[in-house]
């Protein structure tokens, strides 16, 4: 029984280090890893609030990375996962824009809120680079699979 388990987490582990040496395990895990670090910043400061979006993408993150590397999005069709993962990644970005645009900008005096302001600014362009990414990746598919334009019958 108790080799069993260790295999299984060893697989596991096997897993993890595989997803995250390809470039979409880096960026969700570097989206992660940012967010954390913007929740430490906020939660520091005199607006706590802000926090709020950071934990939010930081979850997502979590959920789609364990999604991806363990392959359940094979196993699920129901759920389109690229574009939900377009999604997230394009409203993570925008919004983190704006959260720190607003944080860096009105933060006079509180550093932590200025310093969460700058690593949202960062984060805001990871989340930009990866909905660019996934674009790429679906405009890539979209011509692979075009329909033909045979007039033959």
């Amino acid at each position: 029984m108790g080799d069993s388990a260790a295999s299984t987490g060893a697989n596991c582990l096997q897993k993890l280090k595989g997803y995250v040496n390809t470039r979409k395990g880096a960026i969700l895990a570097a989206e992660a890893i940012v967010s954390f670090i913007i929740i430490i910043c906020f939660a520091a400061s005199h607006y706590g609030g802000y926090s709020s979006l950071a934990i939010c993408e930081m979850i997502f993150a979590i959920i789609f990375f364990v999604i991806f590397m363990m392959e359940i999005d094979k196993q699920i069709l129901v759920v389109n996962w690229v574009w939900s993962d377009l999604f997230r990644a394009g409203i993570g970005a925008v919004l983190y824009i704006i959260v720190s645009l607003v944080s860096v900008i009105g933060g006079g005096g509180d550093g932590a809120r200025i310093a969460g302001g700058v690593f949202g600014l960062i984060a805001g362009l990871l989340f930009a680079y990866d909905t660019y990414t996934i674009f790429l990746e679906i405009k890539g598919s979209r011509q692979h699979s075009a329909a033909s334009t045979d007039d033959k019958v």
